[in-house]
């Protein structure tokens, strides 16, 4: 969801990450069967929309004749507005997360997408800072290098969103706006661009917002594509972190071990499997220890992270980690711990997979 596209999602990550296979999936509940055609949802008819459309006209210089007719071709969703609204009952452990993700397709998949995509790649982590295999799991997590990219219209989604779901309604108005002015820099017509149900778009999954802001020309041919291509999305992706403090040579988790003495109070500090940011000698004075501590680590505050297995006869387990500055900046893209530990565990299984 940059900003990203997904930054601003504080939706589980796996939800978020199969939005499109889910809600296409979805029916429609029984009470909007008709609901796209009544005349609530006439956009270009109703008086909100038309107060929207004087500011776009009065702040951005948009012709009203245009957007009077794109809100009149926007079509209302119902199933993206029962997809926002579904209840997360329990969130997914990271046992339950984490297959689909590092599954042997997927790795292979992004080993593909790296030897592909090699020069872009590298030229990205000389420019940027960002780790070639970190790159590549980002696009591999949000749309299986840009086989799962979304297949509703923008414009429906954030019209639905924007005025049809008044718990983010404000939220989707900004991100309608930066749609509208990011179509008409690009040169496209509003109604083509297919995202997620979110709005998310292309293969990096960049809301409008951050595709205006983030999004690069870096293959240099005076457009940033981010739909069809990869030099594009690989400099943008790289863009994104870098101007989210990415720190250049800097671990994103170290595995850690908890002294026995210590774990009763120390798992106490767990919250939804991540800690607070401490210093990693409050760690240490705690009886957390980095099992192999890189030479330079920056005097800077990390937490404890804690990836749950699959539990044996009834008795749960987990893996612990300490999260750097590094595993927040991956967040930013997605505030997920499980979001950020997949796209790690990913990147390195990418760079084992690439040949030597």
């Amino acid at each position: 969801m940059p900003r990203a596209t997904a930054s601003f999602l504080a939706f589980v990550a796996w939800f978020f990450a199969a939005c499109a296979t889910v809600a296409a999936a979805t029916p429609a509940a029984p009470r909007h069967a008709d609901a796209a055609s009544d005349p609530a949802h006439r956009y270009a008819q109703r008086a909100d929309v038309m107060a929207f459309i004087d500011e776009l006209v009065a702040e951005q210089g948009f012709e009203r004749r245009d957007l009077v007719r794109w809100f009149a071709a926007a079509r209302y969703q119902p199933k993206i507005v029962a997809a926002m609204d579904r209840p997360l009952a329990v969130p997914p452990k990271w046992y339950e997360y984490a297959p689909s993700f590092l599954s042997a397709e997927r790795v292979d998949g992004g080993v593909e997408f790296y030897q592909r995509n090699a020069a872009a790649l590298a030229r990205a982590e000389e420019t940027y800072g960002v780790p070639a295999e970190i790159i590549a799991a980002i696009v591999g997590v949000e749309t299986f290098y840009g086989r799962n990219t979304g297949s509703y219209r923008v414009m429906d989604a954030l019209v639905t969103l924007a005025f049809d779901y008044p718990r983010r309604s404000a939220f989707f108005r900004g991100e309608l706006k930066e749609f509208l002015r990011l179509a008409h820099e690009q040169r496209m017509s509003p109604l083509d661009a297919k995202g997620s149900f979110a709005g998310a778009m292309g293969l990096p999954q960049f809301m409008p917002g951050s595709y205006r802001r983030f999004a690069v020309d870096f293959d240099g041919d005076g457009h940033a594509d981010l739909w069809t291509n990869p030099t594009d999305v690989i400099g943008s992706v790289a863009n994104f972190l870098a101007r989210h403090d990415w720190a250049t040579g800097q671990p994103v988790l170290l595995p850690a071990t908890i002294d026995d003495d210590a774990r009763d109070a120390t798992l106490q500090k767990l919250d939804g499997g991540i800690t607070e940011r401490r210093t990693l000698a409050a760690w240490e004075e705690d009886g957390v220890t980095v099992d192999v501590l890189p030479s330079q680590l920056p005097d800077d505050t990390v937490a404890l992270l804690a990836l749950e297995d699959a539990p044996v006869d009834g008795a749960p387990r987990a893996t612990y980690w300490i999260a750097c500055g590094n595993f927040f900046v991956i967040t930013r893209y997605n505030r997920s711990r499980l979001y950020a530990a997949a796209v790690w565990h990913l990147a390195e299984a990418i760079r084992k997979g690439l040949p030597r």
